[in-house]
């Protein structure tokens, strides 16, 4: 979003802002993708540089709608994936240097194992095995005998 209102100049961000989040509050991904486009439509005479990078965009944006209901507002927000590269910065930066790269690939592993597994028993805030495990194409997908 901040990508998309920097083309729409000081002024137009609120009335652009509030176009766009239509989108978003679309039910399907059809719906979703209609929208953004009617959205794009509209703002084309006046943005023409939003509109040509909403054009773009729209497969990246409206990528999240292709899953389930339950899942868009976790996959919505990059939120999750801040949180841990800072994780990540904050460990590496204790450290400060490193006698070589495996070593710098051992703490990051140990980090990933240790969010992974935070993850996995935070049963509410994110995505589980079992609700994934409808959009796999693998019959079986589900959490080791360690985990359970």
């Amino acid at each position: 979003m901040c990508n998309l209102l920097a083309h729409a100049g000081r002024l137009g961000r609120g009335v652009a802002s509030a176009f766009i989040a239509t989108a978003f509050a679309q039910e399907d991904a059809e719906a979703a993708k209609a929208q953004w486009r009617r959205v794009a439509d509209q703002l084309r005479p006046k943005l023409p540089k939003l509109a040509a990078f909403m054009d773009a965009a729209e497969a990246d944006v409206l990528a999240y709608m292709d899953f389930p209901a339950a899942h868009r507002a976790k996959l919505h927000s990059t939120n999750p994936l801040e949180r841990l590269n800072g994780e990540v910065k904050r460990r590496t930066d204790v450290v400060g240097i490193f006698p070589n790269e495996a070593a710098i690939a051992r703490l990051v592993g140990a980090i990933l194992l240790e969010q992974n597994d935070e993850w996995a028993v935070q049963r509410a805030r994110y995505m589980t095995l079992e609700t994934i495990a409808p959009l796999s194409n693998i019959s079986i997908v589900g959490l080791s005998a360690a985990a359970e």
